[in-house]
C-alpha cells in the first residue's frame, strides 16, 4: 500500500511531518482519563512530578507514583506504561496496579509506576509523538524523544537499584493499517506487510534473557488471556519464538524502554486488544497479571 504522505522511497522533511501532525486529532483526553487517577492515589503513595512536555499550546505534567516506606532498603521494581499512547492497557493497566496491587508490596518492594509515558500520544491514539518519532525508539543518550529524554532523567537515580522493569504495550490490528505503513513512509522505504500475532506475548532481553522469569509471566497471564502461537514460520512479529509466547530483542541496543536500567529482570508486554475474544477489562487484567508475576518471580529470586 502506498502511505497517502510523502512521496515513495523519499525520507519525509519537515513539510511531510507537518503534513503529519496536522491529521492528529485529539480522542481523548490525559487531564480526564489519566490524571484524576493519578490524584487519587496521593493518600496511599508518593506521587513525583518528573518533567512537563510542551508542544505548541499542549502542555503535559508527567508524573510517577512510588510507595512510602525505607526505599533504599528494598529491591527497586519498576513499571511503565504507555511509552505508546495509542496502547490504552498499557496506560489504564498500570493505574490498575496501582489502585488494586501496588500497595500490598509496600513492606517487600520500592514500587515506582510511570503509568503514561506519552501523553500527546494517548490523546491522538497513536505510536508517535508530535515530532513523528516514536518513543519506544529513543530511549538512548541522543534519543530525539523528550517523553524517553524525561522518563530516563527520572530513573537515573535508581537505573541500578532496579531489579526489575517491566514495560505495559499492546499489538494492535493498526500496527498493520496505519503504523507500519507510516514508518516505512517517513523513511522513505517499501512497506513490508506482516502479520499481527493473536494472542498476549512478552519480549525478552537478547542481550540478558531470563526465560524462567518469561515463563512464569506466560503462566500467570494465561490464565486471563490467550497466549499468542508462532506463526508459519516459528516466529512472532518476525522474532523466532523461544518459548511459548515469547520472543527476544536487544532492548538496549534498539533504544527500548525496557532496556533503560541495570535490571537483572526486564521485559516488555504486548497485549492483543483486537482479539474477538478479548475486552478493555481483559486486556487491563492481562496487565495487572503480568506485573505482579513479574514482581513475584523477581522478589523470590
Amino acid at each position: 500500500m502506498t502511505y497517502p504522505i510523502g512521496t515513495p522511497g523519499i525520507p519525509w522533511g519537515d513539510a511531510e511531518r507537518a503534513r503529519w501532525r496536522a491529521q492528529q486529532t485529539v480522542q481523548r483526553r490525559y487531564a480526564i482519563d489519566v490524571l484524576p487517577a493519578i490524584e487519587a492515589l496521593r493518600d496511599r503513595f508518593e506521587v513525583r512530578s518528573y518533567g512537563e512536555l510542551v508542544y505548541g499550546a499542549d502542555r503535559y505534567p508527567l508524573f510517577a507514583v512510588e510507595t512510602r516506606g525505607p526505599t533504599e532498603s528494598l529491591p527497586t521494581v519498576l513499571v511503565t506504561g504507555g511509552v505508546h499512547g495509542y496502547e490504552t492497557s498499557g496506560v489504564h493497566g498500570a493505574l490498575r496496579f496501582l489502585e488494586e496491587r501496588a500497595a500490598s508490596y509496600a513492606d517487600r518492594a520500592h514500587v515506582v509506576v510511570a503509568p503514561c509515558v506519552s501523553p500527546w500520544g494517548y490523546e491522538r491514539i497513536h505510536r508517535w509523538n508530535p515530532d513523528a518519532v516514536d518513543p519506544n525508539r529513543s530511549f538512548e543518550a541522543d534519543g530525539a524523544a523528550e517523553e524517553s529524554a524525561a522518563l530516563m532523567r527520572f530513573v537515573a537515580p535508581i537505573r541500578d537499584r532496579v531489579v526489575m522493569h517491566i514495560d505495559l504495550h499492546e499489538t494492535t490490528d493498526t500496527d498493520e493499517t496505519e503504523f507500519r505503513p507510516a514508518l516505512a513512509a517517513r523513511d522513505g522505504v517499501a512497506h513490508e506487510p506482516g502479520e499481527i500475532p493473536d494472542g498476549f506475548y512478552l519480549v525478552d532481553d537478547t542481550e540478558h534473557p531470563e526465560p524462567a522469569f518469561q515463563d512464569a509471566i506466560i503462566r500467570a497471564v494465561a490464565e486471563v488471556t490467550h497466549i499468542a502461537p508462532a506463526d508459519a514460520n516459528g516466529e512472532i512479529i518476525g522474532s523466532p519464538v523461544v518459548s511459548p509466547g515469547v520472543i527476544r530483542y536487544p532492548l538496549a541496543k534498539l533504544g527500548l524502554c525496557a532496556g533503560i536500567t541495570n535490571a537483572r529482570f526486564r521485559t516488555t508486554t504486548e497485549v492483543y486488544p483486537d482479539s474477538p475474544t478479548a475486552t478493555p477489562e481483559q486486556c487491563n487484567a492481562a496487565q495487572v497479571a503480568a506485573v505482579c508475576a513479574a514482581i513475584d518471580f523477581a522478589l523470590a529470586s
